[in-house]
This record gives structure tokens, C-alpha cells and sequence, in this order.
């Protein structure tokens, strides 16, 4: 049964709009109420309802028997639900101590669908929501436990009455009460209400703790002067009303929910915290021209993963045709992003503006060029108008969004309003106009054009600068269905066609600045509904969930008396709803055909339907293999010419990659295939007689090698046999296929080595050669020498084998395991020396003392078991030259022993880059962003592993990689560097739009002048530029202090940066009346500097639309980039509030404070909103 009493649960933001408007639920009785959360049941489905308290006198309760008095006061109608159908039964139950355990009462019909109520035991499979509790449409009956289901109280349920069970897809959801009361006296009543979505699988629900037993039977019910349950006899009334159910998820619960068939669309999913790109992508899938454009950019010729355009064409074309939903994984991994940047929240605004400058750079050329811009860019007009003379300075630009402010504003009107709001300049605010002097002026933005789509963010987040945190505005915002922006247009805009905007997109943001969840109301079609974006859910809305929901402000009425709705993010309490409107996305009415065409076949680019069904048909195929896994066994082949082309331990690296040579064949083969069929397959595939071929199966040892143990024989047995019978259990049937070399009338002989009649049987050997000239240890052959025969003899063969002279020394080792390689003795038999089947033997020539001392001086190994030593801790080394714009050279790997020491690798390396190796720096590698980590010190005991994979250091000193090096090619030896300090210097080139970092090594005792015969060097200057440049430092985007050539570099910090340029003509030649301003860039707020600071020079009385002129020339930047630049005069306090400089304005009569500092507001590109961690990028 179905419990909709038992547990109660805090009202969070998604319950909570459905409570606004209940005046009254059931108060329950006891100690069914929780007042503590931390000791609540915090099930999403779950909550208990008190009354609101009446501040006027109380009406008189209806009596029970006053059954629309009762309705109207336990089940009020809710505004926001429209009802189908209603019904009242009452089942009168009597004899109550002698009922079953378990009773029915009388079925009765609602809705066309039988119902009754159910008495009996305790339910398990859920519980009911105190307001969002479920129920169905059919006939009714009422389900009674008399003595409880599992507990010490009446338990009652409200179950659907179909004889069998109701159809799959039947649901109903109902409102629902019932009332216990005495026949003999109305006036004594309990009661509990309930909502449900009643279906197949949830076919009752109701309350097992009713009424507790013994209250019921007391001698007086509660402060009456009679029992509830009278003479064993007692009425229950139920009273249901079926409610609509208009967007098709009213109270569900979403298990088994498919997006696809519910709504014919499909979410995103989430990888940790991207619902907020989630949001923005289905905002911009469901803009239809955005989609088509998107399309229109040619990738067939660069149809690859790190494309950005490709993977956004991919996502897109998934969420068309996929049937669940679709990862967003591809795309992030095009972006360049991280495992860091998944998971932290980024902001809309910027993604959406990086998103759309990566899109219209691969636009460019293509048919698409400029779509974009004609979908999203306005034209607004920022202009000085003098009141009193004809006289106006303006400049228009383009917007591809507009910021409006929350914060003070009702609603959209009103923010628009305050956007276009005109200050008037008067007093000692004056506007000097060119030719007119000092004029009253009027100052403002206007709007000469909106574009076909929209984009209003809503300054939802704002710096409080008394808690000196970024915080949320959850103030109450209204925003319309339907908007008209003509109002803010400026007189000479064009109006001839509506400016009407409907509504589209509405992306919604739930909780604080520090934790939330996006999710989108979207209305894909111009004449649909709006649906509920949310991840990887998909569900239909109505027009209240998409706006007034949203609209954020206070809750209308705060339920069971509490001081706040719980925010299931940040589990804390708050009158205001925490869920709101960060986004709108409007639609000029007149221009939604254009913006909302029908997306047909054709839009879609041939080759990304190729490749995807592609994909998707190998998809198939392997998920077909999977399921039919069971009837097949993978084998996997050791050949002579793969043994050959092995270098490592045992006969195959299993693991090796199937192009290498060395790699053992591999074979998918049905588990019935008998051995001589498995033959027959090996040998067409490498081109030999099946009957010249006889496979031995390979057994895992004790010591954990992999050696041939056996011959299979018997070919008719099958694979599976074969396996089980003498195979070791792992995943794969190893078998090393052996030729016969010779035969006799055309079969093949082979040697008995299984014989129990002789001690004397050939054994089956390996044979390896290890050559020290060539640094290789590869397998040559396998030969067949009987046990009594002397290790010696193996000379014979082996020299035959490789066709050396006789009398040539060797050296014979056996392979025992990877870690124990065994000096043989020759006099020794094999039976000795515990020579089996499938055991290696390695051999090497004997080398002379010269031979010796060569081979050593060259760094290389002379002994086998030296070389055995290698294999086991050789690993790949990855060496790139270090990042930076001064260094060059080769990335290169190489095999190096984790053994080595810092000398040995060192000069492994500078052997292959053909330097000293003592003038090679190494640097670890962060293993999370990839640039160098710390500087490696020479250590004479350390070894490679220890220096690649430090043992005893914290997580952030231990996050490197363990397979690779950063390399620098020194000037000078590491022994002299130890008196040295780098310092970075940063050398700006073209005024400050190109910065090129060099890193200058100078004695720790020398000053700043010695810093530039480096700099001269590295940035290839000429000798008459060096003598006039300007060295300084900055700090938090600021000049800190300008540094003299006598300046000690030991002062110099890691916390500042060093910035060298060429001192500017006009600073060198200064006018009599110049003077000098420090300046720097910022976003938005000087609280946000980015960039290069900068000194500048500016003249007196000079107009600032000059002073622009030569600031562009100073700094570099120029055309629209620089148009895009507002200047202001600033105090170098951090939150000082900017003086915004007009063209007419004269620096020198407004920066007069020895505090005030030039400011360039300007988009910062490579910061991020949230500053956490790196900035947001797309590569």
C-alpha cells in the first residue's frame, strides 16, 4: 500500500508554487508532524499540510454528514487545476473488532472508473506528498486494515476498483479525502487528504497511520463525551475529484519517463555541472535558423572530434533524430574544456558571446557568413545632446545581447526604461561642446534597432559591496508573453514593421550565486507550448510554470506555518523563491516564420547523416557481438614470426597493439569450433598447410609467465572443450601454432614430448638473442633437445640456427621469470637444471674487454641480464622543449629505466638532442592542465621514477605525470645556474596588444640593467631601441612602480609581473605642459582589471576625441576594437565609481587628483564571470 501520511517532508521549490494557492490542507494529528528537518524523511513526494491560522473569528466546522460543507472546507478546489469529475461515497463499516485484517468497502464510480477504499495493512512501496500526493480515475473503493497494517492505528487506502488490472497506459490524477466519522454524532471526525497520480502500477494510496487504535476506542474521542468508533460501528466517507491533467506530468513521478514519447524531444545530459550550457544549447537548437546556419558551415573535409562546428552540427542532428539523451561530452571536448572546467558553473552571457564569435570566425566565407549577425545583432546609439544650441556627439554600435537591471525594476518595462533613462549634464556637470563651450546636454542610449531574436540577460547577480561577494537578486521581476521594444527606439528609427517581440526561451536559474541548477521553458513551435528543458527531461509546461514561476520575489503563502522554503540547494531557508529568470529569448512576431522554419531533410548535411549512421551501425554491430558474446571465444595466436618480432618477456606481449608485429593473431570463433577448424583458420590466414600446423596451449605458471603446456591432439574436440579442459581461466584461449619442419610421406613429424616411457623425451625450447651491439633481445626459434642432454649442447642448434662459426663462445641464460634471469651451467643436463616444456632460454655472444668498454662508455648494456633489467623498467618518456615563445626544439620519446638516475637520463637525452647534457633543464608536467610544474634538481641518488613520481608529497604537489618531461637547452651549465635567478619579463612590442614572455637568467646579485643584453638577444632588438627602454612592474592589473636600471633584481617578487617596452617619442620629447597618467583595462567594474597597464602622456586643454587618437596609437589597438572602448577617469581605490570621458571632454581638467588613474572599459575575453579557475575558452 501506498502511504501518503507517514513521513513528512519540507516543502522545496519545486512543491512549492503548487502550495501558493491551497488555503487549507489536512493538519495532522500527534506526532505525525516533524518539526526538525535534520531528523525528516526528506522524500521529494512527502509533506503534511497544516492550516493557515485565521487572524478572524473561525467559522463553525461543518458537521460530517454535510457533505459539500466538508468538501468545500478539507478539499478546496485549486485555481490553477480544472476539474473533470467529482464523487462522494461514504461506506458504513460495522462490527469493526470482528473484521478481517484486511477489508474492501463498496466499489463506487468517479469518472467513468470504479473506486473503493481499502482498510487493512501497512503499505511499502512509497509514500504521498503532502500536496502532491497522486491519484487515479476509475471506480473507487475504499481499502480498510481495522487493526493496522504493521502499526498500532487504522490504516485506510483509496484504490482503483477494475476487477483485473487497469491498461498500461491508464492513469488519473486525483484529489482526494477521507473521512472517518461516528454516525450517531457528525460533529466527532478525523480526516487527511491527499493528492495521487493513480495508475497501473500505483493503483492505491492513502494513510497507514490514520488513527491511532486506541484513540479510536477510548471511552471519549478527544475532548467529546463519546468514542469515535461507537458500538463496533463507524462511517467513512470518501470524497475524490479527478482533475486534469494539462501538460501530462501532473504529480508523476518520472519513473520509466521517455522524453521522446512524451514529448517528441530529448534533453541533454549532464556531466557534473553543465546544466547551464544544457539550458543555452537547447535555446539555441530550438532558434531553427540558428540551427540551419549552424548546419550551412562546411566540415566534411574536417569532419573530426576537436572541431567545435563539427561537434555542435553533431549534437545538434542527435537531438534530432536520437531516441534518448544526448551527451554533450564531444562538444566539451572540442571547447578544450576539462574535467575541471565540467564541473564548475560558467556564465551564460559570456559562453553564448565566445560560442557565437567561434561560429561567425568558421562562417566567414561560407554561405553562412553573416547569419548570425542578421539574427541577433540591434544597433544602439550612445549620444550628448546639448539642450540650448544644435549640437550632438553620438556613436552607434552593434549589441548582440543587453544586460538589464533587476535590481530597483518591476518588471521589463521598467528595465528598459532604466536602460534608456537620459541624464541631464547642468551646473558643474557641463557638456563642453566643440564650438559651443560649456552647454546644459542631455546623455543617454538609445536603440536604433532591435534584432529577430532577442536576447535579454537579466542582471540576476550583482557585487554587494557590503558582504564583498557576488550575490544573487531573487527580487520579484515580471516579464511578459508578449513585448513591445517600438518605445525604445529612437525617433529616426525605421517603424514601419512591428516591433512586437513574443516570448521563446525563458532560462531559469535555481538557487544562489555559490550553488544552483539551470533548466529552460522553451516553446519550440510558434503556435505550441512551452515545454521544461531540464537536462536530460524533457516535459510539457504551462504559460504559469514558464513565467510566473519565474518571476521570483516572496512565496504567496508560507505552508504548516513555516518561516521559509527550504532551497534544495543550499538547504537553507528563505522567504523568497530561489528560482528565476536569468534569460529571455523574444521573437519579433513579424519575422517568426523566418526565425521558426520547418527544419526539413535537406537542412541537414549529407555527410554528417553518413557518418553518424555509420557510427550508429557499428554501435550496432558491437552491442550485437556483446549479446551474442556468449557463443564465441576470442583466441589469440603466437606465431614463429610474431615471436621473432617480439622484444620483452615470454613469447608475446598480449596486450601490444594488433599492428605491431609482434602482436599475436587474434580470433573471434564460434565455441563449437572444433580444434581442427580453428587450424585450418590460422592457416589460411598466414599461409600455411593446416596439416604442417599443431597448436600447443599456453597456461599461466605460478610464477606468472605464459608458456606453451601442451599439445592439442584431438581435433575433433571443440574450442570450448579444449578451453576448459586445459586452458587457463581468463578471457582469452592463448595457443602458440608450431610448424613442423619436417616430413615424412607428407605428413608432418612431430617429436614425442609427452611420452611416460621414456625419461629421456624431447623437451620443447624457446630461444632468444640478446645482442649487445644492437641493444635487442628478440626470439630467433624454438628447438627440441632430450632431458639427459647438457645445457652445452644447445651451442649446436643455436649456432646452426643463426649461422655463426663453430667455436664461437656464448653465454646461456634462462628466462625463469621477468624479475629472475639465471646464468645456465654448461655441464649441467636439462633435467638438471629443471629445463620443461616452453621454457626460454636466452644466449648471447661473449664479448671481448674492448668489446666491453665500448659498448659500456656508449651507456648501453653489455650483459643480458642487464638488459632484462631494462625491459622490466623501461617506460616511454614523452620530452617537449618547455612552453615559451623564446624556446625551441623537437618533442621526442624515448625507452628510458625507471631506474636511471638523473646523469643516465640526462644523457640519454642530450645523446639524442646532440648537446651537453649538463646545459639540459628538465620540468615536471601538471597532469591536469598540462604546463610545466616545478623545476627538477639534480640529484645524484634519485632515480627517474622517484623524480617522475614522488612518494612522499601532498596531492597538489603529487598531480604531475608520470610518462613525461619538459626540456631546456641552457646557456649555461646547471652548476653555474645555481647562482642565477630567471626572471619573466614580459616585452610588448606593438603598444600593449602583443606580449611576448621570455624568462632572463641574471646573477642573484645583479639589477635591473643586466636584464636587457638578454632581452636584446632573445626579442632580436636593435641596440639603438635598447636605450630607451622602460621596465616596470604591475600588480593587480595597476603600474606598481617603473624600475631603474640600478634597481636590485633580488626585489623583484613571483607575485608581480615585469613588463619592458620602448618609451614612447611623445614621453621621451614631452611638450612643456604634458604630464603623465597611469591607465589600465577593466570589465564592467575597475573592481575587474584585465590586461596590460599602461603610462600615458596627455596634453592640456586637449579634446579627448584627440586624446583617443594618440591612446590608439599607444596602445595598438585600433578600428571597431577600439571603437568599442569607453574611457573614464578612476581612483586607484579597488571600488572607486568611474567618470565616463565624452569625446568633448579634456582629460587634463578631469583627472586632477594625484589618485586618478585612465580606465579602458572593455570586454575582457579571457576572463571568466564566475573567476573560478581559468577562464572560460572554446578553442
Amino acid at each position: 500500500m501506498s502511504d501518503g501520511e507517514d513521513d513528512y517532508a519540507v516543502i522545496d521549490d519545486e512543491m512549492a508554487p503548487l502550495l501558493a494557492n491551497v488555503p487549507y490542507l489536512q493538519l495532522t494529528t500527534g506526532d505525525m508532524l516533524v518539526d526538525d528537518y535534520d531528523q525528516a524523511d526528506e522524500k521529494q513526494d512527502v509533506a503534511i499540510i497544516s492550516p493557515d491560522d485565521s487572524l478572524n473569528e473561525p467559522e463553525p466546522e461543518p458537521l460530517a454528514d454535510d457533505f459539500e460543507g466538508i468538501k468545500a472546507r478539507i478539499l478546496p478546489e485549486q485555481p490553477d487545476l480544472e476539474t473533470e469529475s467529482e464523487a462522494v461515497s461514504t461506506w458504513k463499516i460495522e462490527n469493526w473488532r470482528n473484521l478481517p485484517r484486511k477489508e474492501h468497502g463498496p466499489t463506487f464510480y468517479c469518472g467513468g472508473h470504479p473506486w473503493c477504499v481499502l482498510l487493512g495493512r501497512l503499505a511499502e512501496c512509497g509514500t504521498v506528498t503532502p500536496v502532491a500526493a497522486h491519484m487515479l480515475i476509475l471506480d473507487r473503493r475504499v481499502l480498510f486494515f481495522p487493526f493496522g497494517n504493521n502499526v498500532d492505528y487504522a490504516s485506510f487506502y483509496l484504490e482503483q476498483g477494475y476487477d483485473e488490472k487497469p491498461p498500461e497506459d491508464w492513469y488519473a490524477c486525483v484529489q482526494f479525502a477521507l473521512v472517518l466519522w461516528n454516525p450517531n454524532d457528525p460533529s466527532i471526525y478525523v480526516h487527511h487528504t491527499a493528492n495521487h497520480r493513480f495508475n497501473a502500477d500505483e493503483g492505491d494510496w492513502g494513510f497507514t497511520r490514520f488513527a491511532e487504535l486506541r484513540k479510536l476506542f477510548a471511552a471519549q474521542w478527544e475532548d467529546r463525551d463519546r468514542p469515535m468508533v461507537e458500538n463496533n460501528t463507524v462511517n467513512v466517507t470518501a470524497y475524490i475529484r479527478i482533475v486534469k491533467d494539462p501538460t501530462g506530468v501532473l504529480w508523476h513521478n518520472f519513473v520509466n519517463y521517455d522524453s521522446k514519447k512524451e514529448t517528441g524531444m530529448v534533453g541533454l545530459k549532464n556531466q557534473g555541472a553543465t546544466c547551464y550550457l544544457n539550458s543555452l544549447l537547447q535555446s539555441l537548437y530550438f532558434t531553427n535558423a540558428f540551427r540551419k546556419a549552424v548546419y550551412q558551415i562546411p566540415t566534411e573535409h574536417e569532419a573530426e572530434r576537436t572541431n567545435s562546428a563539427y561537434t555542435l552540427q553533431r549534437l545538434f542532428y542527435l537531438l534530432q533524430t536520437n531516441g534518448s539523451a544526448v551527451s554533450t561530452q564531444e562538444l566539451t571536448a572540442s571547447f578544450g574544456w576539462e574535467t575541471k572546467h565540467i564541473f564548475e558553473q560558467q556564465d551564460v552571457q559570456e559562453l553564448s558571446r565566445i560560442l557565437m564569435e567561434r561560429l561567425e570566425e568558421r562562417m566567414k566565407g561560407t554561405d553562412a557568413e553573416n547569419a548570425l549577425a542578421k539574427l541577433f545583432v540591434g544597433k544602439m546609439k550612445t549620444y550628448i545632446s546639448c539642450i540650448n544650441v544644435d549640437y550632438e556627439s553620438s556613436r552607434i554600435e552593434d549589441f548582440w545581447d543587453i544586460q538589464l537591471n533587476v535590481s530597483g525594476n518591476k518588471n521589463l518595462d521598467d528595465s528598459f526604461k532604466d536602460y534608456v533613462q537620459v541624464e541631464t549634464m547642468d551646473g558643474e556637470n557641463k557638456y563642453f561642446a566643440e564650438g559651443f563651450g560649456l552647454q546644459d546636454a542631455r546623455k543617454g542610449v538609445i536603440f536604433e534597432s532591435f534584432p529577430q531574436i532577442l536576447h535579454l540577460q537579466l542582471k540576476r547577480f550583482e557585487y554587494d559591496i557590503n558582504r564583498d561577494a557576488m550575490m544573487k537578486v531573487n527580487d520579484r521581476y515580471e516579464f511578459p508573453e508578449y513585448f513591445d521594444a517600438a518605445p525604445y527606439l529612437s525617433a529616426d528609427a525605421d517603424k514601419s514593421e512591428s516591433y512586437v517581440y513574443q516570448l521563446h526561451g525563458v532560462l531559469v536559474h535555481s538557487g544562489d550565486f555559490n550553488a544552483g541548477h539551470y533548466y529552460a521553458f522553451l516553446k519550440p513551435f510558434k503556435d505550441g507550448y512551452f515545454y521544461k528543458f531540464d537536462d536530460d527531461r524533457v516535459t510539457r509546461a504551462t504559460l504559469r510554470e514558464a513565467l510566473e514561476e519565474n518571476f521570483g520575489g516572496d512565496y504567496a503563502n508560507m505552508p504548516n506555518g513555516n518561516t521559509g522554503v527550504r532551497n534544495p540547494y543550499t538547504r537553507t531557508l528563505s522567504t523568497k523563491r530561489s528560482m528565476s529568470a536569468y534569460m529571455l529569448v523574444y521573437i519579433r512576431q513579424t519575422r517568426v516564420e523566418t526565425v521558426l522554419p520547418e527544419m526539413k531533410q535537406e537542412d541537414t548535411p549529407p555527410h554528417l547523416e553518413k557518418i553518424l549512421a555509420e557510427e550508429r551501425a557499428i554501435l550496432e554491430q558491437r552491442r550485437k557481438e556483446r549479446d551474442e558474446q556468449h557463443l564465441y571465444l576470442p583466441v589469440a595466436v603466437v606465431t614463429d614470426d610474431s615471436f621473432k618480432a617480439h622484444q620483452g618477456f615470454d613469447l608475446a606481449t598480449w596486450d601490444v597493439g594488433t599492428d605491431s608485429a609482434a602482436a599475436p593473431k587474434s580470433y573471434r570463433l564460434l565455441k563449437t569450433t572444433t580444434v581442427g577448424e580453428c587450424t585450418k583458420v590460422i592457416s589460411d590466414d598466414i599461409g600455411k598447410d593446416p596439416n604442417r600446423i599443431r597448436l600447443w596451449v599456453m597456461v599461466n605458471r605460478q610464477n606468472k609467465t605464459v608458456r606453451p603446456d601442451q599439445p592439442l591432439s584431438e581435433t575433433d574436440m571443440t574450442l570450448d572443450e579444449a578451453f576448459n579442459k586445459y586452458g587457463t581461466k581468463n578471457n582469452t584461449f592463448r595457443v602458440w601454432a608450431e610448424i613442423a619442419e619436417t616430413l615424412e610421406d607428407d605428413k608432418p613429424v612431430w617429436p614425442d614430448t609427452q611420452s611416460q616411457m621414456s625419461s629421456n623425451v624431447p623437451i620443447l625450447i624457446f630461444l632468444k638473442h640478446f645482442d649487445a651491439e644492437m641493444q635487442t633481445l628478440l626470439g630467433v626459434g624454438h628447438v627440441y633437445i632430450r632431458r639427459q642432454e647438457k645445457v652445452q649442447d644447445l651451442a649446436a642448434p643455436i649456432l646452426q640456427l643463426m649461422e655463426w662459426q663453430p667455436g664461437t663462445s656464448l653465454k646461456l641464460y634462462e628466462e625463469i621469470k621477468h624479475s629472475m634471469i639465471e646464468p645456465m651451467k654448461p655441464k649441467s643436463t636439462l633435467q638438471q637444471a629443471e629445463i620443461q616444456d616452453g621454457d626460454i632460454i636466452c644466449f648471447q655472444k661473449t664479448l671481448s674487454e674492448k668489446e666491453v668498454t665500448a659498448i659500456a662508455q656508449s651507456g648501453n648494456y653489455v650483459d643480458a641480464r642487464e638488459f632484462y633489467d631494462y625491459l622490466l623498467n623501461r617506460m616511454s618518456i614523452s620530452f617537449s622543449p618547455k612552453p615559451s615563445q623564446d624556446v625551441e626544439g623537437e618533442a621526442f620519446e624515448l625507452m628510458l629505466s625507471r631506474k636511471m638516475s638523473y646523469d643516465q637520463f640526462s644523457a640519454k637525452v642530450g645523446e639524442h638532442l646532440k648537446v651537453d647534457p649538463t646545459h639540459i633543464r628538465f620540468s615536471t608536467v601538471n597532469a591536469t592542465t598540462g604546463k610545466p610544474k616545478t623545476t627538477v634538481k639534480r640529484n645524484m641518488n634519485g632515480t627517474l621514477w622517484q623524480i617522475l613520481s614522488p612518494q612522499y608529497s601532498t596531492y597538489a604537489n603529487n598531480n604531475q605525470r608520470t610518462d613525461a618531461l619538459y626540456y631546456e637547452v641552457l646557456d649555461l651549465s646547471l652548476s653555474e645556474l645555481e647562482t642565477k635567478k630567471t626572471v619573466k619579463l614580459t616585452w610588448l612590442s606593438e603598444g600593449i596588444t602583443k606580449e611576448d614572455v621570455f624568462e632572463i637568467l641574471v646573477s642573484k646579485s645583479g639589477v635591473i640593467g643586466d636584464l636587457l643584453p638578454s632581452l636584446q638577444k632573445k626579442a632580436n632588438l636593435d641596440p639603438e631601441i635598447i636605450k630607451d627602454i622602460r621596465i616596470y612592474e604591475a600588480h593587480s592589473g595597476k603600474v606598481y612602480k617603473e624600475l631603474y636600471d640600478d634597481y636590485g633584481v633580488a626585489g623583484v617578487n613571483e607575485f608581480v609581473i615585469l613588463y619592458a617596452e620602448k618609451i614612447p617619442e611623445e614621453e621621451l620629447h614631452p611638450e612643456a605642459d604634458d604630464k603623465a597618467i597611469y591607465a589600465f583595462q577593466f570589465d564592467k567594474e575597475p573592481n575587474k582589471p584585465h590586461g596590460v597597464p599602461f603610462k600615458f602622456m596627455y596634453k592640456q586643454g586637449e579634446p579627448f576625441k584627440d586624446t583617443k587618437i594618440r591612446l590608439s596609437k599607444r596602445t595598438g589597438i585600433k578600428g571597431k576594437q577600439f571603437d568599442k572602448i569607453k574611457f573614464a577617469v578612476v581612483q586607484r581605490s579597488a571600488y572607486s565609481k568611474p567618470r565616463y570621458l565624452e569625446d568633448d571632454d579634456v582629460l587634463s581638467e578631469i583627472a586632477t587628483g594625484s589618485d586618478d588613474i585612465l580606465g579602458l572599459d572593455h570586454v575582457n575575453k579571457s576572463k571568466n564571470f564566475w573567476s573560478r579557475g581559468d577562464s572560460i575558452f572554446i578553442k
